[in-house]
């Protein structure tokens, strides 16, 4: 396991883990961004803190496969 990341590690380093740095970054974004509106709109909504939590991580988690 640690093996993984040091050459993950090395790799990020140089420059050539990630294809297209921009559009990860960007995608990524996309989906903590729904992730975090997600959240806060609970939140402001009065729903228990708990559930908005657990909510916008599991959509999070289901969505990022597709955006990033």
């Amino acid at each position: 396991m640690l093996e993984v990341g040091w050459f993950s590690t090395k790799l990020m380093l140089k420059g050539k883990l990630l294809r297209n740095p921009g559009y990860f970054f960007r995608q990524a974004a996309i989906g903590g961004a729904i992730a975090l509106l997600l959240l806060v709109g609970m939140v402001k909504a009065g729903v228990s803190l708990w559930f908005p939590l657990m909510l916008s991580s599991l959509v999070t988690g289901i969505l990022m496969p597709f955006f990033a």
